[in-house]
């Protein structure tokens, strides 16, 4: 049977909002391209868990000419996983029906401690995931080869027997070059005629 690896943040979890950066972008008291630059750059090591989340908002705020104190990190990190926290209602109920219909289904996403932490109490859509790798637990991050490969033995499947799904080419492209068989996220139409004729 073919198993089915998804994406969260721009499939199954809503990206940023407007309201949302501009919100992080407040209580960093940081110019906005400044402060992005500075976020995306230096998240890979925050979300892979090398770095803690006072190390990780040290980092940004060295590299943006600044410090921040232990409470504006504090409100830095809740203004972070607010900003990661809307889901989309219809792909969760779509996840569901696949595995209400036995379809093996896992979940990789780059995604720090805190984040993880905050989906899964407030989440239980999750229990539907056989697989459930968070870049932060398992040590390796998209598109590192390593991330999907963890899966693919997690699965106890080849990867050729696996299709992952995400909405980043990049990251669908790695998956490929592991051996997986990938599905660019544009709409949950489109993934659902693909998906159509699994095994």
């Amino acid at each position: 049977m073919t198993a089915v690896l998804f994406d969260m943040f721009g499939v199954i979890a809503r990206l940023q909002s407007p309201s949302s950066r501009a919100r992080l972008e407040q209580t960093a008291a940081v110019d906005g391209e400044d402060f992005w630059d500075g976020y995306w750059a230096l998240r890979p090591p925050y979300d892979r868990g090398d770095q803690s989340a006072a190390e990780y908002w040290g980092a940004v705020a060295a590299a943006v000419g600044t410090t921040f104190d232990e409470r504006r990190v504090a409100e830095l990190v809740a203004a972070d996983v607010a900003s990661w926290s809307e889901v989309d209602d219809d792909m969760t109920a779509y996840i569901g029906e696949l595995a209400a219909g036995g379809t093996r289904i896992g979940l990789l996403s780059n995604i720090p401690e805190d984040l993880a932490a905050d989906y899964e109490r407030r989440h239980p859509w999750l229990r539907h995931f056989e697989v459930l790798a968070f870049s932060c637990r398992i040590g390796h991050a998209k598109p590192e080869p390593a991330a999907y490969h963890w899966c693919s033995k997690t699965f106890g499947l080849p990867p050729e027997d696996i299709v992952f799904v995400d909405d980043r080419p990049d990251n669908v492209r790695a998956a490929e070059a592991a051996g997986m068989r990938g599905h660019r996220f544009t709409s949950l139409a489109a993934l659902r005629e693909d998906l159509s004729d699994l095994p």
